[in-house]
Formats: structure tokens, sequence, C-alpha cells
């Protein structure tokens, strides 16, 4: 996860990557307008073994549920599956597959705010694949300040309005490119790296208020 320093992420995902998935999804569309569905099906799992976690983790990002979670996973490459026959063989396919899964996490949780229904459980699985790998094994106490910190963000990251959400969550969780974020949230660019500014911004007043005082460190 790219630092909260207020600059725009200049990273990109892999071009090669894009065109290999973008290819196989034109070929299961070519099967499936075929008529060769079972075929399609099994093609299919190819897309989701190579998509799964990072859709993992943009759902638990925004959700935080484990229940949920799963469901938003299966919702989006059930999803994808049924609409393929509509991909744009000019279009990456990852972006394509993002959109689908931001805009039914963003589903859920006005479903949530409707039932005012706010849960935030924990799970050792998902929590697993949104950690990055560390260069060398950190001692214990580095690893609890480090989840405690992750923990802080993310609940300051859940107070934000629902666009600057979804681009910080894209680009500095994801490390989307602000032109490809753009491109999934049918938005500018510019008007991305502007919410991204204001984002950021009000992440580092909100996580300020949360740090203890000193007088509370010094209690500890």
């Amino acid at each position: 996860m790219n630092a909260m320093v207020g600059t725009v992420s200049s990273s990109t995902q892999d071009t090669s990557n894009f065109d290999n998935d973008s290819r196989i999804a034109s070929e299961i569309k070519q099967l499936l307008n075929s008529g060769k569905h079972q075929e399609a099906r099994s093609r299919f799992e190819n897309i989701i073994a190579i998509h799964q976690n990072r859709i993992t983790r943009i759902a638990y990002y925004y959700l935080r549920d484990p229940s949920e979670v799963d469901e938003v996973v299966q919702d989006t490459f059930f999803k994808a599956f049924i609409h393929l026959p509509t991909f744009q063989d000019n279009l990456y396919f990852s972006l394509w597959l993002s959109r689908i899964a931001v805009n039914g996490c963003l589903d859920r949780l006005k479903a949530q705010s409707r039932r005012r229904r706010w849960v935030v459980p924990t799970n050792d699985h998902i929590d697993e694949l949104i950690r990055r790998e560390p260069a060398s094994a950190p001692s214990a106490e580095q690893t609890f300040l480090a989840n405690e910190r992750r923990d802080e963000l993310l609940a300051a990251v859940e107070q934000l309005p629902e666009r600057q959400r979804s681009i910080v969550i894209l680009n500095q969780f994801e490390e989307y490119s602000t032109k490809d974020v753009s491109n999934m949230l049918n938005i500018a660019e510019s008007t991305v790296r502007v919410h991204l500014f204001r984002a950021i911004r009000s992440l580092r007043t909100l996580i300020r208020n949360v740090q203890p005082s000193s007088k509370d460190k010094a209690a500890v």
C-alpha cells in the first residue's frame, strides 16, 4: 500500500497482464457465442484464479465483513460471466471486472445504511489477503503496531465520502493509476486527482484525531 503522502500514484498495472486477461475474456466470449457453455465455464475458472485475491482485497477495504465480502466476490464473478458477451474487446478486462466489484460493494453499503447495520468483524484469511509481504520478518511489536495502524487507516477511510473512498481504495491501496481509476469510475482524471488530494487531506486529519496524546502514551 502506498504511503499517504499527498502525491498521486504513478504505478500502473502490468499491461501484458491486462492484454492476456482481455484475450482470455474474448476467447470465453467466443465460446459462449458458439454455444460451448461448459468449455466457457471451465475457461472462466482461469479468470477467477487470477483475480480472486485482488477482488477480495477490494471488497474487504469497502465492507470489512467476511460474509459480505464472500458474497460480493461470488456476485462479481457471476455477473462478469453473465455479462461477458457485452465486454468490449478493446477494453482492459481487469478494469471492467474491478468496476463490477466496486459497484457491488457500494450497493451493499447502501443496503447496510438503510438497515442501520454496521458490523466490523475480523477474519484471519481475509486479513492475510490485504497484507503485503514484508521484506524481512517483523518483530511481534512491529506486527502489532502495523495492524493497529492499518485498522486506524481503514476506519478513517470508511468515514470518507463515497467517491473519495473509492478513489483511495483503488489508487492508494490497489495501486491503480489515476487514469485507470477514472476509467473504472467513469469520471475525468482531473476529478480523480482533486478527490484524491481532498481525501488524503481528510485522512490526515481523521488519523491525527485518533492518535493517543503524549499523556496517554506515557500512561501505557
